[in-house]
């Protein structure tokens, strides 16, 4: 999968928030996203965040 940082994603799951779609800050074995709804910023492994993206928007 490729994957950069910049990218904007909709993930299969939503945030608690309700919102869906998430922007990438940081790329390595751990994914920093960041909600575009509430702002919150979360570490996630790369085999989840793989497994979980519906679709790469940007």
């Amino acid at each position: 999968m490729n994957i950069s940082v910049g990218d904007r994603v909709e993930m299969k799951k939503q945030h608690p928030c309700g919102g869906k779609i998430f922007s990438i800050l940081r790329v390595g074995m751990d994914f920093k996203i960041k909600c575009e709804n509430c702002g919150r910023e979360v570490m996630v492994p790369r085999s989840k965040i793989e497994k979980n993206i519906k679709k790469i928007i940007e």
